[in-house]
């Protein structure tokens, strides 16, 4: 997704550290499942940039971020994960009937920086996050936050509470300028992890004329093709 836009919110403090935020692009279609990622990649940023759920996810729609320009150490913040789309668009869900989409998102934050905890948290950022469920992508992996699916009409702006680190605490955690990486979808990928075609695809027959029947054999499909020569070809799927 391309960064669009970014909104600063001013802090007075003696020591501060600075966000830059990079752009990339990253697919449209549905933040699926992020176990699949969870499971098959140890990190989610690739070492070009790209991130692993634009394997599933082949299209491309803007997502828009918002995060402070500076914050003070060991403090809670929020930013923004924006993931607008036309919420009259349906997709086709898992059982084959139509739906409203799903969004999701994954945050990359700088070393030492995590999910504020619940207990830390002001009454009005409860109150925003209420009902979204935020986890860190591992164990081992605290500053890489993901969240989804949840449903698109509802959380088309995704506030994601952040701590930020001490650097008396911690000897690794400086006062410079860091990166944030940020990768959105809406909606339903195009492939599974294995490289199968979801149902969230166009179908290409095995000839072109006029559909006659569809038998439902229990594991697979039937479709019989009445081909302009007057034969009929059947295609599994």
């Amino acid at each position: 997704m391309i960064i669009k836009k970014i909104q600063n919110q001013p802090f007075n403090a003696l020591f501060f550290i600075i966000f830059t935020i990079f752009a990339f692009t990253l697919p449209q279609a549905s933040f699926a499942f992020p176990i699949y990622a969870q499971q098959a990649y140890e990190n989610p940023r690739e070492a070009n940039g790209r991130i692993v759920c634009a394997n599933c996810h082949l299209a491309q729609k803007p997502t828009e971020f918002e995060a402070p320009s500076s914050i003070l150490p060991d403090t809670i913040f929020e930013t923004v994960v924006k993931i607008p789309y036309d919420v009259t668009k349906k997709q086709i869900l898992g059982n084959g009937q139509k739906g409203g989409l799903n969004v999701g998102a994954v945050v990359i934050l700088p070393e030492g920086f995590k999910l504020a905890p619940k207990n830390r948290l002001n009454d009005e950022l409860k109150v925003k996050t209420k009902g979204v469920y935020i986890t860190p992508y591992s164990a081992t992996k605290e500053n890489i936050l993901v969240v989804g699916p949840i449903a698109g009409e509802k959380n088309q702006d995704i506030i994601f509470p952040i701590l930020s680190p001490d650097p008396a605490k911690n000897k690794k955690v400086f006062f410079v300028k860091y990166p944030i990486y940020i990768g959105a979808n809406r909606g339903r990928g195009q492939v599974y992890p294995a490289g199968d075609k979801t149902n969230n695809n166009v179908f290409n027959a095995i000839s072109s004329g006029k559909i006659q029947e569809i038998k439902d054999n229990g594991k697979e499909l039937e479709v019989a093709i009445l081909s302009t020569n007057g034969d009929i070809n059947s295609k599994y799927s």
